[in-house]
């Protein structure tokens, strides 16, 4: 069984389009969603698991909620 991997994402939000780039040993996601209410969160949520083709509940954010800098988990099938 694959426990999952992390990874570091920085995110930008209120930006003009939803995009996800490689950035040094992590990535980027540019969020078109505000940070408030967990819009942002629920936005790179949906936009990881559709990069990574995988369902949204198995992407997690470990750390960084209230944060720019995450920690995010990706399980089963992750690559």
């Amino acid at each position: 069984m694959n426990p999952g991997r992390l990874i570091h994402v920085k995110v930008i939000t209120k930006a003009g389009r939803n995009s996800v780039t490689k950035f040094g040993d992590g990535f980027k996601a540019h969020l078109t969603a505000p940070p408030a209410d967990g819009k942002a969160n629920k936005a790179l949520v949906k936009l990881l698991s559709e990069y990574f083709n995988l369902k949204k509940s198995q992407v997690t954010i470990v750390s960084g909620k209230k944060s720019k800098d995450k920690l995010i988990k990706l399980k089963e099938g992750a690559v």
